[in-house]
């Protein structure tokens, strides 16, 4: 994982406290409407690993996506088969090979500063993983979703090894239903600009 804030090739980006009522519905109207008008294979790619609390939040929620049995999107990086730095290059080809075109979404834990703690992120542009650890790994993802698990610039491991377990499980977990929300709006054989407008007419009628 990069310990450093995450900067995307993109500009835009949105971010929400994780403890937010209206998160699911706001954040993933945001991410639906990045998504590409034509339908795509959607992967999410969750980067980290179960040997750091910190760093555990993409295997987490990758964990989460599963339990959830997502319909439209395949999960990669879970606490068993967890993505990181050793096994990230092959991961991606295996993906590339394996998806057609595929639309990926990133997810990965980062530190920030100490008003930014507890927030999802979610950006236009591809994750750059291992950037604080002076790894060349592949960028990541056509979109990508951060959670600013503690507060970066000192020690960073040792913030990362001693952050809370269920600090990060509860932001996995909430970052897993925005994921499943999006999932559960998604229709392959539609343009987005279809899934959003069936999106509003639904809360319309509510």
């Amino acid at each position: 994982m990069s310990l450093k804030r995450r900067f995307s090739n993109f500009n835009e980006n949105f971010r929400m406290l994780y403890t937010d009522p209206s998160l699911n519905q706001r954040m993933s109207e945001k991410i639906i409407s990045w998504m590409p008008e034509i339908p795509r294979d959607y992967v999410i790619v969750c980067i980290g690993t179960d040997r750091s609390t910190g760093d555990s939040l993409g295997p987490l929620t990758g964990t989460f996506l599963n339990e959830l049995k997502l319909k439209h999107m395949t999960v990669y990086g879970t606490l068993h088969q967890p993505v990181h730095a050793t096994n990230l290059h092959e991961t991606m080809e295996m993906i590339m090979e394996k998806h057609k075109n595929p639309y990926i979404i990133a997810i990965d834990a980062c530190l920030g500063k100490n008003s930014s703690i507890g927030h999802l992120i979610a950006a236009k542009g591809p994750l750059k993983p291992g950037a604080a650890l002076n790894k060349t790994l592949p960028l990541v993802g056509d979109m990508h979703i951060t959670a600013v698990v503690n507060i970066g610039g000192f020690m960073e491991y040792s913030v990362l090894q001693n952050t809370r377990l269920s600090f990060v499980m509860d932001m996995a977990k909430q970052l897993a239903n925005v994921l499943d929300f999006i999932d559960q709006h998604l229709k392959h054989h539609y343009p987005m600009s279809i899934v959003l407008k069936s999106n509003s007419e639904e809360k319309r009628t509510i």
